[in-house]
């Protein structure tokens, strides 16, 4: 009995300790997502912190990554028991899709790293920005790509990578081009999106083919399938898609070119894209599907021998730079040669090495980075021509500068001397199967450490030593205390790893290997001393040699007249160049700049692509037996018949020929009434209403009349596409009206109320059964807005009158539109709040506001009404997109799909039952959106000014020519 009971307890206590263990880990799990989404919360508040409050915003910024470390530090315990943590919430579970998260100890290290330089950068970037710079804009833009990178660590689904992918493409493009002023730092960006972007699409065709070949899109799924994969027909080609998009991120032979043009963004920028993030994406991505796409010969050859062309390429070109920005962009697209090289040797050890050179590098090129960043803040050149001597005007950034150059170098008690020696000893370590390539690759490290030698000296020679400084604008003198930091933390870090390895960077690499090898993580230990050996050899020689080069190249030629252009930026300018030309004559062929040639040619393969499922017979027509349509059907139908005639028959009479098409628009909403049809009914009347006044602004820049057509041809060509056109409008309208019922609008009126909460089935089509589709919709109208105030806030035009005579004066309808507009509201909020019940919503309640502020933009002109009203329209659009984007991502935080919906209902006193739906945030966001797009469009068209070409030639405009909303006259 008692040995019952001890077993009983022993089990007893074994269950609390694994209950205990999973709820430890699901608390741990927990803080993936605020870990995620901490730099996007804070990267949209500090973008709205004021220019000149640089403190707060730099604060704002740094808590990010320093809260981020402290929820990364607190999943460091499970990490180092080699514990993997899950976080997943559905996004579309019927195709297997969902947001996946994953942190294990590749993860966690990159995390780590991309946290703890962006800490420091944002230190930096205190102190390095000028006063004229935008802070707060930097820093979003640091906060952004911060968050895309975790992104890309965190994933474990491979299109959530996908989609973080991109992000840090267009992130990085908003940092380079930072300057926006500056050519250089636009064609920077833009090259760097074009190569990276390109690369993107590469990878998103590869993926999707490795998600295929192991059956799943789960990072668990796909690491574990490796044999599968590699067995798979379509392995080569996924693994060049791969490759591609891998090379172009980490700027590998020959997509190399893209990195030096992006030296052009502010050094903070350098320090963290270029040397401790962006340029890791890639390398990071090899290292991660390493267990799938690894093991090959293809893998090896391909991957080893890109390594080693940009591991040269990179290395020599980085001698013969001027700029130091220059030089050390080149010498990161060597060290990326040399991690790329690593990892396709395929070997452990080589993935160990590869792993530690990527925490080196990080570590002694960003101190660099931000070394180059102090000189050129204080002496106003990076121009290593007009440098020199700095040692004694600048003696301690000089120490932490050569003292990082010499970790570059690899020079002993430094940590590039450990991870350069490592890569040396797998170069002589490949299997017999490769001899040939076991001597070539060791010949290749060796000139490697040479060139490494010898541009670490020419950075620190011609910065810090010699005669110098010249034709300097300011005198040198040490920065401020606070800059200075970060650069101190990262040399000593240099220092520590290189001297105690095994008691600073070891459990952290460790935990990398395990990370990406999982079982086949071999046994390995980091000394600085491995006695007399070929690596040790090979670093002497490297050592020895790069000096001597160096020696012989500054003695022989003179380094400072030598001007290096990149061949691959001259040949993507060209192709840029070439494209432009191409596509500036296509256009000019088929488009001519003719709004009718346009219009003829998108009504031409909108039939072609309407025809060809009918014609093909894929979707063949089914016909009906109409039902009988009533007198009012006939009436109404012969009212837009008439209407369109009248158009043709008038159409050169632009004023008339407007009306006659919004009493055409007119009769159509009569329709939807006639067919059952209010909320359709409501939303074309106010569609109606608002784009008259629109169309009537537009034509105040137009002529009168519209000029006569002299070609017959065209006019026949006209007749046939719009007959075409509009039969096969008929045809599709007649055989939807005369489907059968049933389908999946039964579904959806029966599935309406009980899953959606909502009566009125076709605002619940809108937020909640296709949603996304609406949510795609006001991102379109807002982007069309902004296209529009982008360019016609600066437009100049002379505006002409669509009617003769002078304008009438109007007080009492000005008066009664401003009275109008509180009316107008209440019925606007009316209709908002019961939308989702009753004829309403989003959509037509923004409508219904604009209404009165078109009627008095038009009678009162935009000037007086904003000087009124003061609204911002483009903070409108902006603030409805994010609470509709918002609404929809909170549906996570119940772990359901995004833009799930869910239902409250609330017993008020007084008041009673209060039902409220979710999708009521959603629709808030339409309305914002809906009013903020049709306002900015028409305070846009209201505000034109006339042409400086006329005023200068006629001095005084013509009062014939003035205003028709004021009229006042315009200059």
């Amino acid at each position: 009995m008692r040995q019952d009971s001890e077993g009983s307890a022993d089990s007893h206590l074994l269950l609390n300790s694994l209950d205990t263990r999973q709820r430890c880990r699901r608390r741990v799990s927990d803080l993936l997502i605020p870990l995620l989404l901490l730099p996007f919360a804070l990267a949209l508040c500090v973008a709205f912190v004021a220019r000149d409050a640089r403190r707060v915003a730099a604060w704002m910024t740094a808590a990010a990554p320093l809260l981020g470390l402290a929820l990364l530090a607190a999943m460091t315990p499970a990490i180092l028991r080699g514990e993997i943590i899950h976080s997943r919430f559905a996004w579309a579970p019927s195709l297997g899709l969902s947001i996946s998260l994953r942190l294990d100890g590749l993860a966690w290290t990159f995390a780590g790293l991309v946290l703890a330089i962006g800490a420091l950068v944002v230190m930096y970037a205190r102190y390095y920005l000028s006063t004229r710079d935008s802070a707060p804009r930097l820093y979003a833009y640091l906060l952004l790509f911060m968050g895309s990178m975790l992104g890309i660590v965190l994933a474990g689904n491979l299109i959530l990578l996908l989609v973080f992918w991109e992000l840090t493409s267009v992130s990085s493009f908003l940092l380079i081009g930072y300057w926006q002023h500056r050519r250089d730092a636009r064609e920077g960006a833009r090259m760097a999106l074009a190569i990276t972007g390109g690369g993107g699409l590469a990878l998103m065709a590869g993926l999707l083919m490795l998600g295929q070949a192991a059956g799943s899109y789960e990072l668990d799924a796909v690491l574990a399938a490796g044999d599968v994969v590699r067995t798979d027909p379509q392995y080569p080609w996924m693994l060049l898609l791969i490759l591609i998009g891998i090379f172009s991120k980490s700027a590998q032979f020959p997509f190399h070119f893209w990195l030096p043009q992006a030296m052009a963004a502010p050094t903070p920028v350098s320090a963290y894209l270029h040397s401790a993030t962006m340029v890791k994406a890639g390398v990071f991505l090899l290292a991660r599907l390493h267990p799938a796409l690894a093991g090959s010969d293809l893998f090896f050859y391909l991957v080893s021998t890109v390594g080693a062309v940009t591991l040269l390429i990179g290395a020599w070109q980085a001698i013969f730079q001027q700029d130091i920005k220059g030089l050390l962009a080149y010498s990161t697209i060597s060290h990326l040669g040399l991690i790329t090289l690593l990892f396709g040797l395929s070997t452990p050890m080589a993935v160990v090495a590869g792993l530690f050179h990527i925490l080196n590098h990080a570590v002694f090129k960003a101190s660099l980075f931000m070394a180059a960043g102090i000189v050129d803040h204080e002496t106003g050149t990076r121009d290593m021509r007009r440098l020199g001597g700095l040692r004694h005007l600048l003696p301690f950034t000089s120490a932490l500068a050569i003292t990082a150059s010499l970790a570059m170098a690899g020079v002993p008690l430094l940590n590039g001397f450990l991870s350069k020696e490592m890569f040396f000893a797998q170069t002589l370590d490949l299997a017999d199967a490769h001899a040939s390539m076991r001597t070539v690759l060791s010949v290749v490290a060796v000139m490697a450490g040479i060139f490494a030698v010898a541009y670490s000296l020419r950075f620190t020679v011609d910065t810090f030593f010699g005669k110098g400084p010249r034709d300097l604008d300011r005198v040198p003198h040490e920065p401020v205390r606070w800059m200075k930091i970060p650069v101190e933390i990262l040399v000593v870090i240099c220092l520590l790893v290189g001297m105690l390895p095994a008691w600073t960077i070891a459990p952290i690499l460790q935990a990398a290997v395990r990370g990406t090898l999982g079982a086949a993580a071999p046994e390995y230990s980091l000394a600085i001393w491995h006695g007399f050996n070929l690596p040790l050899l090979m670093s002497m020689i490297s050592t020895v040699g790069g000096v001597l080069l160096y020696l012989f190249l500054r003695r022989r030629l003179d380094l400072h007249a030598i001007e290096k252009e990149s061949l691959g930026r001259r040949i993507f300018l060209a192709m840029g160049r070439a494209g432009a030309a191409l596509a500036r004559d296509a256009s000019q062929k088929i488009i001519n700049g003719s709004l009718q040639r346009s219009l003829a040619w998108l009504a031409i393969c909108a039939i072609v692509v309407g025809v060809a499922p009918f014609v093909s017979g894929e979707a063949p027509l089914t016909w009906r037996t109409p039902q009988a349509m009533p007198l009012l059907g006939w009436v109404l139908w012969a009212m837009l018949v008439a209407c369109t005639l009248a158009a043709l028959r008038w159409y050169r009479r632009r004023l008339i020929a407007l009306v006659l098409l919004g009493g055409a628009g007119l009769v159509v909403s009569l329709n939807f009434v006639f067919l059952s049809a209010p909320d359709l009914a409501l939303t074309q009347l106010l569609v109606e209403m608002v784009s008259l006044p629109l169309l009537l602004l537009g034509m105040h820049y137009l002529p009168f009349r519209s000029p006569p057509e002299r070609n017959n041809v065209r006019r026949w060509r006209d007749i046939a596409i719009a007959l075409s056109a509009g039969a096969g409008i008929a045809v599709l309208a007649y055989a939807v009206m005369t489907r059968p019922a049933g389908g999946i609008g039964e579904e959806m009126l029966a599935r309406s109320l009980p899953e959606a909460f909502g009566r009125n089935v076709v605002n619940v089509i809108l937020v909640d059964f296709r949603g996304f589709d609406t949510f795609g919709e006001i991102t379109v109208f807002g982007v069309a807005a902004l296209l529009v105030h982008a360019l016609l806030r600066r437009a100049r035009m002379a505006p002409e009158k669509i009617m003769p005579g002078p304008p009438v004066a109007l007080p009492v309808p000005a008066d009664l539109a401003q009275i109008m507009f509180p009316l107008t509201l209440t019925v606007s909020f009316f209709l908002f709040l019961r939308g989702h019940n009753a004829p309403g919503g989003g959509f037509i309640a923004g409508l219904v506001l604009a209404v009165p502020l078109l009627i008095q933009y038009v009678i009162q002109g935009a000037s007086s009404v904003e000087s009124r009203f003061g609204f911002d329209y483009v903070r409108c659009i902006g603030v409805g997109l994010l609470l509709a984007g918002t609404s929809g991502v909170a549906s996570w935080l119940f772990g359901v799909p995004f833009l799930t919906s869910g239902h409250l209902v609330l017993d008020l006193p007084v008041i009673g039952e209060l039902e409220l739906a979710s999708a009521m945030g959603f629709d808030t966001g339409v309305y914002l959106v809906v009013f903020g797009g049709a306002m900015l469009i028409l305070s846009m068209l209201g505000t034109i000014k006339p042409s400086l070409t006329q005023v200068a030639r006629e001095g005084v405009i013509d009062p014939d020519r003035r205003s028709l909303r004021t009229g006042e006259v315009e200059r």
